[in-house]
């Protein structure tokens, strides 16, 4: 494959521009030779060294940001986050995360390091503009205990999607791999190359609502996760050629078909877990925040009315 390209597939590297840019600074060795042709096919044994700026670690700090709290004792916190709130500094978001609230509230020493020193407390997490449910660990040990009962299935995390079209089936299942884009890097993509995972939706038709002058209609779903993969739903949800409403990621549709949204429709609203301390059922629902409940009531009055049986 050409150079450029395989360089883009590495995680370090976003994008092909990205990778053209550290050819074209020599700091891209073919065979122990500084290589500057982006078109250059490598080989099956050949050598690439690549040297690349990774941004320097951000000093972590706590910011006092209200929380919502639904739940916390001494071994994990349930909480519902709002939209437009990114879980973990980054660049280009050192400040006002999640984290940054979660260290004023419980100090670092008190947060389970399970997904690196940077990211204190984090079990699993939500798009920037996903809202709802979360959970939060306090101690390495029932963090272990939650990170290992959802890989095997046994944290049930259901979400609220309203997305573009009619769908006719109830109900439905995405069984399709994801894996993050070559040329877009910051995209993901269902496919089956090297660094795919499993990613398995299902979902439950909750509404359906007729064709406007501008859309060819919605249903409003709700989704349950099997897996955990970044942007999961929004990926299996274009990839049936239903995306979410709203999402400028993965959308395919006029802004008038978004019904004024500025995020994508997908809301954490049902999880459910055993305490992996005390064994007790939990069991959290959050409504819809206002802006996806408004959302709701500008198309009711296309709601197809439906009998379903059994």
């Amino acid at each position: 494959m050409r150079i450029d390209a395989l360089l883009a597939s590495l995680p370090e590297i976003l994008s092909r521009g990205e990778a053209v840019r550290l050819l074209e600074n020599g700091q891209i060795h073919l065979n122990n030779i500084q290589h500057t042709a982006k078109k250059r096919i490598v080989l099956k044994g050949d050598v690439v060294k690549y040297t690349v700026n990774l941004p320097q670690q951000q000093q972590l700090y706590g910011e006092y940001i209200a929380l919502d709290i639904r739940f916390e004792d001494e071994y994990l916190i349930v909480l519902s986050k709002e939209a437009g709130m990114v879980v973990h500094p980054s660049q280009g978001h050192e400040e006002g995360t999640l984290v940054n609230a979660l260290l004023h509230h419980c100090g670092y020493e008190n947060l389970a390091l399970l997904q690196g020193d940077d990211r204190p407390g984090i079990v699993h997490r939500l798009d920037k503009d996903t809202s709802g449910l979360m959970l939060v660990a306090k101690d390495e040990q029932p963090g272990l205990a939650l990170q290992d009962a959802i890989r095997i299935r046994n944290v049930e995390r259901r979400y609220l999607t309203l997305v573009h079209s009619y769908i006719a089936p109830e109900t439905g299942l995405v069984d399709a791999p994801i894996e993050r884009g070559s040329i877009e890097r910051k995209r993901m993509i269902v496919g089956e190359g090297p660094s795919s995972r499993e990613a398995i939706t299902s979902f439950k038709v909750l509404d359906r609502f007729e064709a406007g002058a501008h859309d060819d209609g919605y249903t409003y779903l709700e989704c349950k996760l099997y897996t955990g993969r970044t942007h999961q739903i929004r990926v299996h949800m274009d990839y049936i050629g239903h995306p979410c409403v709203g999402d400028a990621v993965y959308g395919r549709y006029g802004a008038q078909a978004q019904l004024g949204l500025t995020r994508q429709f997908l809301h954490s609203w049902h999880l459910t877990f055993v305490h992996p301390i005390t064994g007790r059922a939990m069991d959290f629902t959050d409504e819809l925040p206002t802006d996806l409940a408004d959302t709701l009531k500008s198309i009711e009055s296309r709601r197809i009315e439906v009998v379903r049986h059994g």
